[in-house]
Formats: C-alpha cells, sequence, structure tokens
C-alpha cells in the first residue's frame, strides 16, 4: 500500500465540505480533513454502489441498545447521510427537533450483529455509547445545509460529556479507503476489517490498551491535562488550543533542528527522488527534485503538521513536508539525518516527543495508529485500502 504521504495529498480536503462545522457555531467543531481517508485515481476496481457494512458491538461495557451509529459525509459537494434502510439522504435544516438537534441515529440490532450498507460517499462512522450524539443542520456561508460535527474537544460541545468516537473513509467506484483515527481525540477502542482482493484489519487494541493509553499520560506533567476523565484523550493540537497544552512544547526541540541542520545536510527521500537541504538565512532550504523551503515552524504547526509544515498538493513541497511533520512527531531529526525513518523502534526517543502519539502506537496490535496527520509515512497508520471490496466491518473492540 503506498504510504500516504505518497498519494494525492488532496485527499487532506476531500471533507472540507463536510465540515459544517467549519461555517456553523462552535467553529471549533471542524472536521479533521487532514486525518481523512485517502482516495486514489486508478479505476482499476471493481467496486460498485452499496457496499456491506457490518457494525459488531464487542465492547463488552455497553448493549446493542446503548450503542447508536451514525453515517455522515459528502457526496458530489452535498452534505448527505444515510438512513437505517441504506438510503443516502441530504442534509436538512428541517431535519432539527424540538431540541434544536438532529435525530441521525441508526439502532444496532437487538443482539449479534448489525448489517447496513453503505453508498459512495467520504464520510465518518460514528458511535455514541450510553447516549445519542447531537448533530446540528445549519446553513453554510454559501446557504446549503450543513452538519455540525461533534468535537469532543471543545468543552462547550454539546457532545462534550458522551462517550464517542469514529473512524473515516472514501468509497466511491475506485474502491474502499478507511482508517481509524485518533488525530483529534482517542476515546473508543474500535477495529476496521476489509474484505475484497485482500483482507486487512486494523485499529486493533491490545488487551488493556483503552487503559493503558490513560494511564501513560496520566504521568507525564505535559499530557496529563488531555485525559478527560474515562472519557477520552484529547489530541495536543487541539489540547493546546484550549488551553491545556503548552504552545511552546517542541520549541527548544525545533531550535535544535534548525541550529543542527544550518551546518549538515539533512535529506529526505519522496517519490519525486532526494531533496537534500540546509538552514540558510532561517529557512530550511531543499534542493534536488526541485528547491523547497520552510520557515521554522511553531509547536502547533509540528502538531497539526500544518502552517509553516503545510503539504500542497504538488508532488514535490507536500510530501517533503508530510516526512518533516512525521519526523517532527515522532523526534527524530536529531538522530537520523535521512529521512523518512522507517524503523519504529527509533520513534518518540526521549522525554521531549508526542507522547499521545506513542501511547496509542503502543497500544494497538500491529503497532499502527493515526496519532497525527502524516501519521502514515513510513506506513504506521491505521489506514487499509481495497480496489475491489466485498464488505467492511466496524468493530467495537473490548474497553
Amino acid at each position: 500500500m503506498t504510504p500516504r504521504h505518497q498519494r494525492d495529498l488532496s485527499r487532506r480536503k476531500l471533507l472540507f465540505a463536510l465540515s459544517g462545522a467549519a461555517v456553523a457555531i462552535p467553529a471549533a467543531a471542524v472536521i479533521a480533513p487532514h486525518a481523512l481517508a485517502g482516495t486514489t485515481q486508478q479505476k482499476t476496481s471493481a467496486a460498485s454502489g452499496g457496499l456491506p457494512l457490518t457494525i459488531v458491538n464487542n465492547s463488552g461495557s455497553f448493549g446493542n441498545a446503548s450503542v447508536h451509529v451514525y453515517i455522515v459525509g459528502n457526496q458530489d459537494g452535498r452534505q448527505v447521510r444515510v438512513t437505517p434502510d441504506g438510503n443516502l439522504a441530504p442534509i436538512a435544516l428541517s431535519d432539527n427537533g424540538a431540541d434544536g438537534f438532529t435525530d441521525y441515529a441508526i439502532s444496532l440490532s437487538g443482539s449479534g450483529e448489525t448489517r447496513l450498507t453503505l453508498p459512495y460517499m467520504s464520510g465518518r462512522i460514528y458511535v455514541s455509547l450510553g447516549q445519542k450524539l447531537k448533530f446540528k443542520a445549519v446553513a453554510d456561508g454559501n446557504g446549503n445545509p450543513a452538519l455540525q460535527y461533534p468535537a469532543g474537544w471543545v468543552k462547550s460541545d454539546p457532545n462534550y460529556g458522551i462517550l464517542h468516537d469514529c473512524a473515516e473513509f472514501t468509497y466511491n467506484a475506485s474502491g474502499m479507503f478507511c482508517n481509524t483515527t485518533m488525530v483529534d481525540m482517542f476515546s473508543v477502542p474500535m477495529s476496521i476489517r476489509l474484505t475484497g482482493a485482500q483482507d486487512q484489519t486494523t485499529g486493533t487494541l491490545r488487551d488493556g490498551g483503552r487503559a493503558s493509553v490513560f494511564s501513560a499520560l496520566k504521568q507525564i506533567d505535559a499530557f496529563a491535562p488531555l485525559v478527560v476523565d474515562d472519557t477520552r484523550v484529547i489530541a495536543p493540537g487541539h489540547g493546546l488550543d484550549a488551553g491545556l497544552f503548552a504552545k511552546n512544547y517542541f520549541d527548544s526541540y525545533i531550535d535544535q533542528v534548525w541550529s543542527t541542520y544550518a551546518g549538515k545536510d539533512l535529506k529526505v527521500t519522496t517519490d519525486a527522488g532526494t531533496f537534500t537541504g540546509r538552514v540558510r538565512d532561517g529557512r530550511l532550504t531543499f534542493d534536488g527534485p526541485a528547491q523547497v523551503s520552510f520557515a521554522k515552524p511553531s509547536t502547533r504547526d509540528v502538531l497539526f503538521c500544518d502552517g509553516a509544515l503545510a503539504a500542497p498538493n504538488d508532488g514535490k513541497t507536500g510530501p517533503v513536508a508530510a516526512v518533516l511533520g512525521a519526523a517532527f512527531n515522532r523526534s527524530t531529526l536529531l538522530s537520523h539525518a535521512a529521512q523518512p525513518v522507517t524503523d519504529a523502534s527509533a520513534f518518540y526517543q526521549g522525554d521531549l516527543t508526542n507522547h499521545y502519539s506513542r501511547a496509542i502506537h503502543a497500544a494497538t496490535q500491529d503497532g499502527k495508529a493515526y496519532g497525527f496527520a502524516f501519521d502514515d509515512v513510513s506506513n504506521f497508520a491505521s489506514y487499509i485500502q481495497d480496489n475491489a471490496p466485498k464488505e467492511i466491518r466496524l468493530t467495537l473492540t473490548p474497553f
């Protein structure tokens, strides 16, 4: 499977239209398009509309009656949802009830597995446990119906106290592309299994994995405020914006990187070739297949892989930015002058690293997770794809 940073970077924006929250209140509820499953433009698949989706509740903590499923997303530029009977329905302002929120919940079968159907669309499969989620239909900046999505990292969000999480996907004529994401937060353990040309599973936590994440981060002063009771752990980027995480956390490491590569070369290899960079006039400037350069990033830029580390879909700057973003989060830039690093044993060494991502990777059976936007650099993300899919299974695994 081609690493995401070497695939079409435009899929980071695939769900931008999904973020009705981008124009609704609160603005902080923007869906994270950088975490969305990738798509591919190759038309080699036998995929067809109506992919069987099976929801399996193996949580061990909640019965089927307490689990609610929501399938929401985007099709052809309009925001849509999947109904319990597998039809695609547009978002409508009239869907808001007397309480001001929609009820798009799909209930699980009384017992056993629940079988649904996915139409072509890009979106998210949300699950909430114990209570229903509060999605609000709003008008976007163009007056079109849009959804305000749950923002579990925003204390004022109406869904803040609800136990919930999601998986992301794009399903179209090219196939199914999906992931379990922790880019925004980590809460409900779940795995996805995709069968078709291959049989693939990702996202499965090891025994006690959820508790190990909460426990590990509680023991690190800088990350402990990100743990919200036994409900979720907020990703440090969102924590920074909420005043729960230090805005200068990575600053000393960033300064060391800039100082180090003012005096020696940093090599970054992508599909385009090898770029050789040094810090010149305050910018990390690379020569090679093309000249690309980066201003010194902030801690926030590192955590979101954005800002000075933004990755445009140009086949040049974008892939280099993705590799740099991964190397900063994994703290491999000072120890390795050739990137990307493919040996996971070299990741997250030392006290100054993205311990959030470290903890969730350590909790998974296959060592793969989506702890930050370009966690798929060197193929370490909980992402799978199939160009001839036959079925997808989303399983709530034991707490």
